[in-house]
């Protein structure tokens, strides 16, 4: 991976703390004005893999995802619902998620990626409960609520795509 533009920024206020974020493509490292340049190359280095490794688990690879789904699956829905393949697809761009049964795949949207993993969980338990039950009918629901975290995860996603004046499908706020 090449390494991004850095921009340092040294504050005279900033005592002790070192921080860091990315804005685009660049990474701003802030630094108490006091440390030397040996000191400002090692914080840059650490900060920038410590965002990396941030990034990572925010945003999982389809490997990721699929060992993901294994797991909920096993946990919550008894290794019912096993799926073929498990992705992140950039096609989506009013649903969450989707499930095609007859070949059992899932597809999650890389809007997603980001988000705490709880509500990926979520998407991913509702994904895998259409294994199970292909509609949205009182059998799938109870597949999908036996995840702990369903009504707090379908909240966060009402509220983030009113927040991004998404409009939810009808009657649905997954798929």
């Amino acid at each position: 991976m090449d390494r991004p533009e850095v921009e340092v920024r040294r504050s005279k206020r900033r005592r002790r703390t070192v921080s860091a974020y990315r804005d685009g493509d660049r990474v701003v490292v802030m630094i108490p004005a006091s440390l030397s340049r040996r000191e400002e190359a090692e914080w840059v280095e650490k900060m920038i893999a410590r965002l990396d490794r941030s990034e990572r688990r925010r945003r999982p690879s389809d490997g990721d995802l699929m060992r993901r789904a294994q797991d909920l699956n096993d946990r919550y829905l008894g290794g019912l619902a096993t799926p073929e393949s498990v992705r992140w697809v950039d096609n989506q761009q009013s649903r969450w998620g989707s499930c095609t049964p007859g070949d059992r795949t899932i597809r999650l949207s890389v809007r997603l990626q980001g988000m705490p993993s709880w509500v990926v969980d979520y998407v991913l338990i509702h994904e895998l409960a259409h294994l199970l039950e292909p509609g949205h009918d009182a059998k799938f629901w109870a597949w999908v609520d036996r995840y702990p975290r369903a009504e707090r995860a379908k909240g966060y996603l009402v509220g983030w795509s009113t927040a991004a004046r998404l409009e939810p499908p009808p009657g649905e706020a997954i798929d």
